[in-house]
């Protein structure tokens, strides 16, 4: 890793700071902010969320009083404050983005239309952005990326979340030049595609999350969306709709990801995937080499026998990793985690029950899809519907329990802000 702590102190020092605005105050963000408040070199100055006091308990949290924390949804009065060395707590996103002192935007809304907006606010005001909301990164990432490349920024997914975590593994033994057979997650709960936020009131009030939030991770929404997000960085693809998924352990790993030649479940190498066992919190790749030499060395090494070998980080830290990724980007110019450019895979919202023509589809978490994930040409050739634009459609038919959402089944929100930067980059990339 570049020497970020030592580049961090040198800042604090010369008596400067990476200063970030931060979108979205609900578990992440809050966690993210009392990470940064005991960082050198780094501070969140702004903090933008629908429910102010949400963005002032963060603050309190992290230490400081009530007259270091100002309320305002002026523009003016915000850069002002700032300018005092206070921190401001503000409704509007358009706000956040144009903030004179932030030079870093964190998004952690995890709704995809929110993400969508700060994002290319963010971009378009000169702000680095950093993506805690993976849910609008696989929807407009690709997008988002080159709107920033080409205005010299930084746009990235965060250090941390799985997929972040993820790509540190797959870099490392890309650059080696391994073979990559497989890579993915542990899922932290039992598969449950039925799943919905009033199945799961009294677990979520026990993990401290919101009941559609936890839904989102029960019926493999999240795991979805969190692979979608590595194979559109690194090429790799579900060897099957949905992944395999299998039960399995870590020792495991390399024999359950293997081909089916092989005795495992793959039918081709340079897949992305998950397990349901003891991996979780982990996430993993496996690796191959045609090297003899290699194979002889990788068995010395304690690595296995072969043909394939575990590369496995045991953990995640989700946001309390994130400030990795703003230095990164701030200090840099470098992003943690980005699209390769044209989507490689989708994640497809797929109907939880029979649902009637006329129902208005909840979007992540709800009660009337959960998702699977597919590759992206197979995506646009059945006219599947992503995603990130199911929120606020209107079926205009019937339709039944487990059957994929295309867009011919439905009405979109024409307001919505995601859908029509979806649709320019669907054109960028015809």
């Amino acid at each position: 890793m570049l020497r970020l702590n030592s580049k961090l102190e040198e800042l604090e020092e010369a008596g400067q700071s990476i200063k970030v605005a931060l979108a979205g105050a609900g578990q992440m963000g809050k966690g993210l902010v009392s990470q940064i408040s005991q960082m050198k070199g780094m501070q969140i100055v702004a903090v933008a969320d629908l429910y102010p006091e949400r963005g002032v308990q963060a603050f309190q949290e992290a230490g400081l009083s009530d007259e270091e924390i100002i309320v305002t949804d002026s523009l003016d009065e915000a850069d002002e404050a700032i300018f005092d060395d206070k921190v401001v707590v503000t409704r509007e996103l358009r706000v956040l983005t144009r903030l004179v002192e932030a030079d870093v935007v964190v998004e952690a809304t995890g709704s995809p239309n929110a993400g969508a907006l700060v994002g290319f606010l963010a971009i378009n005001n000169g702000k680095h952005i950093v993506m805690l909301n993976v849910e609008a990164d696989v929807t407009v990432g690709s997008l988002l990326n080159s709107l920033a490349e080409n205005a010299g920024l930084v746009y990235t997914l965060s250090a941390g979340d799985e997929p972040g975590a993820l790509i540190e593994l797959y870099n490392f033994a890309d650059a080696l030049g391994f073979k990559i057979v497989a890579a993915g997650k542990g899922k932290n709960n039992p598969l449950d595609r039925y799943a919905t936020p009033d199945d799961l009131i009294q677990l979520a009030a026990e993990k401290g999350v919101s009941p559609k939030m936890l839904t989102a991770f029960v019926d493999g929404t999240k795991t979805m969306v969190e692979m979608n997000a590595v194979s559109n960085a690194t090429g790799l693809v579900p060897d099957v709709p949905g992944m395999h998924g299998p039960v399995t352990s870590v020792e495991e790993l390399c024999r359950t990801f293997s081909l089916k030649s092989q005795g495992g479940i793959l039918k081709r190498e340079g897949v992305v995937d998950f397990a349901i066992g003891d991996v979780a919190p982990g996430v993993f790749v496996i690796i191959t080499t045609d090297q003899e030499t290699i194979k002889k060395d990788m068995d010395y090494l304690k690595m296995g026998s072969g043909p394939n070998y575990l590369l496995y980080r045991p953990y995640h830290l989700c946001n309390i990793e994130t400030p990795l990724s703003v230095a990164l980007a701030a200090l840099y110019g470098e992003p943690w985690m980005i699209p390769l450019g044209k989507p490689v895979s989708e994640t497809i919202p797929v109907a939880k029950r029979d649902l009637k023509a006329g129902e208005i589809l909840d979007g992540i978490g709800g009660f009337t899809t959960y998702s699977t994930l597919v590759i992206a040409k197979v995506a646009r050739d059945k006219g599947y519907l992503p995603l990130g634009l199911v929120e606020g459609a209107r079926l205009k038919r019937d339709v039944s329990r487990d059957e994929l959402i295309t867009y011919d089944m439905v009405e979109l929100d024409e307001s919505s802000f995601v859908l029509q930067l979806r649709r320019l980059q669907d054109r960028m990339f015809e």
